[in-house]
């Protein structure tokens, strides 16, 4: 008996995260080597001509999986019956742009695609924003509505939890598979929080593995929160292959059952949360997906003076955020 179809949203189609991105969800890296799936693709009108030869690249590609392709410039259209969207497009900052005009840039885009989701979407859509400032624009879109729960909303902290997995096996000379439960708490930027103090190695905690504790509490986390931009640096453009294996990793650890005693890292609604930080924030928290598909954050991890300092500085960004773009939320 065959899967039904999955219906896939992805924005910025012209884009090279999709680009990066698209021809592995075609062949089923993201939801099953025997899920029948749909792509439809977003993107803006100027960039539609170049989504045509992505589209026919795809078709190209014979990928028995691909039952339709639909591509177009209109949320109400294109997100339409979605199982899943992917959030990639978004302005990107350039020379000179200040923080708070990209948060109005991308504000008003993820005002028009919250609510064609909260309008087009399936009730059980799951959602994730990969768009920077991916929290506050997460934010944005989960709050234009109420027909889709907001806690299907997330925004991807994932590619921060696989670089700091990286940093963490090359130091102790292991194989990055030996690292677990890595935590990336707060905003997707600079003030992010790698959590050193819960991950392990090998099941045993970080801290009795890498003695150097200097390296942690500086290098480790400075090499975390830098790392996109010393790769836009050295590459000219930002991350993509990375990212667009970040988010089949995300999409993937919200459909999948985690592993006992383990968890994941994203962006989260901050409402009730363990820890007590501000309610509506899109903040990143350790969580687990049980049996049925539900997730939830993990409560009792101790956090000690050194996390409890840094975690207020990425609250504060993110609060500034929110602030900067109170007009266009509707909580």
């Amino acid at each position: 008996m065959s899967e039904a179809l999955k219906r896939v949203v992805v924005t910025g189609g012209a884009g090279q995260i999709a680009y990066s991105l698209l021809f592995r969800i075609a062949n089923g890296d993201l939801l099953g080597k025997d899920q029948p799936l749909a792509l439809q693709i977003l993107e803006v009108p100027s960039f539609i001509e170049v989504l045509e030869g992505v589209k026919m690249e795809l078709e190209d590609g014979a990928f028995p999986l691909l039952h339709e392709i639909r591509i177009g410039k209109d949320p109400y259209q294109l997100f339409d019956d979605i199982d899943y969207a992917l959030l990639i497009g978004a302005k990107p900052r350039v020379p000179g742009m200040e923080r708070k005009d990209l948060l109005m840039e991308n504000g008003k885009i993820f005002v028009e695609q919250g609510r064609a989701l909260h309008a087009s979407a399936k009730e059980t859509a799951q959602i994730f924003v990969v768009g920077n400032p991916c929290n506050t624009n997460c934010l944005i879109a989960l709050s234009q509505g109420n027909r889709i729960p907001k806690n299907q909303f997330y925004a991807m902290t994932r590619l921060d939890q696989n670089r700091a997995s990286f940093q963490l096996a090359q130091k102790a000379k292991v194989q990055v598979s030996h690292i677990s439960n890595m935590t990336i708490w707060g905003n997707h930027s600079a003030t992010q929080v790698p959590d050193f103090f819960h991950a392990r190695i090998q099941d045993v905690p970080v801290l009795n593995v890498i003695e150097d504790h200097q390296w942690l509490e500086n290098d480790f986390i400075l090499n975390v929160q830098q790392r996109g931009t010393e790769i836009l640096h050295k590459r000219g453009k930002s991350s993509a292959a990375s990212a667009a294996q970040a988010i089949i990793d995300s999409v993937q650890d919200v459909i999948y059952p985690t592993e006992p005693n383990r968890w994941f890292s994203a962006g989260f609604i901050s409402l009730n949360n363990p820890y007590g930080v501000a309610d509506d924030l899109v903040f990143s928290f350790p969580c687990q997906t049980d049996l049925e598909g539900k997730h939830k954050i993990i409560s009792g991890l101790e956090i000690n003076e050194f996390l409890q300092h840094k975690f207020r500085l990425t609250e504060q960004e993110l609060k500034e955020e929110r602030d900067l773009i109170k007009n266009f939320l509707r909580i």
